[in-house]
């Protein structure tokens, strides 16, 4: 990883029937033994602005003064630009998820990308994010809460499909990094589970699954592949996934990971470092068959997802003698 609990990002189909969270927060505490909360009741979580708690002396990065923009190697995007406020501030924005429908982004934030993991634990504010889309631009975020209050956690690379959200989670009661689902009930995340022992015997890290449900992708540093982080595969087979297939034709003894696969299954996507930072590569699927990946968009570029329409998300990395000062959230258009 480039840096602590960043390059979480994942995208997600979307089942039809899915409507958007109203910002909510979830109730469900993890399986480890605590008790619901009354249906209706709202548990009390830390109010604390995201603002407040970016460093003083934080000055915004903008394309003007970016000395490692993004790079576009294809003429069937439009030029990478910001999202901009709200979505990217003086802190770091990172993981975006886009829904199918392109209406709903979630973001992981993090006030200061170069504080330790264990400051963030604490910080009140470091986690995940919800914007819905308000005319051209994006409304004011919610905060997404996946654990109870006062249980220790730190969330993100959020994945969704239909009424369930795969995530990424350090917390109270488990050894390390694991993953977690979460279900959208009565109008907020709640039911949050530990995934299992499979995926994490797997050392399966960030994750995107097939619309049908049917195939999950995932990266792993797990032995058997070609080096560093490859992308594999697995299939589910009487509700139990199966021993995981190295996509050898995405893999290189260099990292690749971050897979997003279109809803149509006829695009899949990842990360690749490229000329010594990420950069997003594409795949097409013809016949069957995925081609050698393409290079789409260079330096400090990773963590694609995609809307129905193919607009391209990711993060950007601003970095300066070589220490990441800060992130933003980046869209190509599809021409």
């Amino acid at each position: 990883m480039l840096a602590a609990f960043m390059l979480f990002g994942c995208g997600s189909p979307q089942a039809p029937d899915y409507q958007p969270p109203s910002g909510q927060p979830g109730s469900q505490p993890p399986a480890s033994g605590s008790q619901q909360p009354a249906p209706g009741s709202q548990p009390s979580y830390p109010d604390v602005s995201r603002e407040d708690a970016i460093p003083s002396g934080a000055v915004k990065v903008t394309v003007d003064t970016d000395i490692y923009p993004p790079i576009l190697h294809s003429d069937e995007f439009e030029t990478p630009a910001p999202l901009g406020l709200p979505v990217d501030t003086l802190g770091a924005e990172d993981s975006p998820f886009i829904m199918p429908d392109g209406n709903t982004l979630y973001v992981w934030f993090t006030p200061d990308p170069n504080i330790p993991v264990e400051q963030q634990l604490f910080d009140n504010v470091t986690g995940i994010y919800e914007y819905h889309k308000v005319g051209a631009g994006w409304g004011e975020p919610t905060r997404i809460w996946l654990n109870e209050p006062g249980v220790l956690s730190l969330d993100g690379c959020l994945f969704v499909q239909g009424n369930v959200a795969w995530f990424c989670s350090a917390r109270e009661g488990y050894e390390g990094m694991n993953l977690f689902t979460a279900r959208y009930v009565d109008g907020r995340w709640a039911d949050w589970q530990y995934a299992g022992d499979t995926l994490k015997d797997y050392e399966a890290g960030e994750l995107h699954i097939s619309a049908d449900g049917n195939t999950m992708y995932f990266h792993s540093g797990r032995a058997g592949g070609l080096g560093g982080l490859d992308i594999w595969s697995t299939e589910m087979v009487d509700g139990q996934w199966q021993e995981p297939v190295n996509m050898e034709i995405m893999n290189s003894p260099d990292n690749e990971g971050w897979p997003f696969i279109s809803q149509d299954g006829k695009e899949f996507w990842f990360t690749r470092f490229y000329m010594g930072s990420p950069a997003l590569y594409r795949s097409k699927n013809v016949e069957g068959n995925w081609t050698e990946p393409e290079l789409i968009i260079s330096q400090f570029a990773g963590e694609p997802t995609l809307d129905n329409d193919g607009n391209l998300y990711f993060t950007h990395h601003f970095y300066e003698n070589s220490v990441m000062i800060e992130a933003d959230i980046y869209v190509a258009y599809r021409r």
